[in-house]
């Protein structure tokens, strides 16, 4: 248990040097290398932050979302693999939240210079903002619920957050929306400039990588919980016994 304790330390360490060397060289491509959009000034450089950690926020949510279906499933078949799967799906959606909270506020950011307004009540805008709440939502019924059932009724309101995902996703594409159309797969004269790709690709490694760290860090922390939960409740069990002998 020690070398594999040991072994999956030094694992986690370089993951975290990798993920924060690839964040440093990606500012480094955004703030200085990349070339300044001719059109909006330096305030584009927000897109280099803004759009991966839009993507990455609608792709945790199918982490949640798989992890809550597993829990579903097994949690009247077996108890070990239930465990599991719930840690999976509460790491998933503090992900989600943290990740979505940061592609609202740089969203929030870009708008107020590109429209002159914090906030506006575009599709978009909107449907990130549903699935933020959803999320919050999930993690306040699992922390504040007095019910037994709080991870099951947390579960099922997964499936429904899951289903806002591709609301979101599809919402500049099919809906007439202030927010700008797709900067990928928009059209024939969608994309950027080769020069400004390397800014983007590396943001988007970066903030994958710091994303799955955070994933299996909260994870990890969770099968801890469970296991002291656990070492409690016997321990009471077995004071019980002793009593009642």
């Amino acid at each position: 248990m020690v070398r594999r304790s040991c072994i999956f330390g030094a694992a986690s360490f370089v993951w975290v040097v990798l993920a924060l060397g690839a964040i440093g060289y990606a500012t480094r491509l955004a703030l200085v290398v990349a070339p300044t959009e001719a059109t909006m000034g330096n305030v584009q450089r927000i897109f280099y932050y803004h759009v991966p950690t839009s993507m990455l926020s609608l792709l945790f949510p199918y982490v949640n979302f798989i992890a809550s279906v597993f829990y579903l499933y097994w949690r009247k078949r077996d108890p070990m693999k239930t465990l599991t799967a719930d840690a999976v799906a509460i790491a998933a959606a503090e992900v989600t939240v943290v990740y979505s909270s940061i592609s609202l506020l740089t969203g929030m950011l870009w708008g107020r210079v590109a429209w002159g307004i914090w906030w506006t009540w575009d599709a978009r805008l909107t449907s990130m903002l549903l699935l933020w709440m959803l999320y919050v939502s999930y993690l306040m019924l699992r922390r504040l619920s007095s019910t037994g059932q709080a991870n099951t009724l947390a579960a099922i309101l997964s499936v429904f957050a899951a289903i806002d995902v591709p609301i979101v996703y599809l919402s500049i594409r099919f809906m007439r929306t202030q927010h700008p159309a797709p900067v990928f797969g928009g059209g024939p004269d969608s994309g950027i400039d080769s020069s400004m790709m390397p800014a983007f690709v590396w943001n988007l490694v970066g903030w994958a990588m710091w994303g799955v760290y955070l994933l299996l860090f909260r994870y990890a922390l969770e099968r801890r919980r469970q296991a002291l939960e656990q070492a409690a409740a016997l321990k009471t069990i077995e004071a019980s016994l002793e009593i009642a002998q």
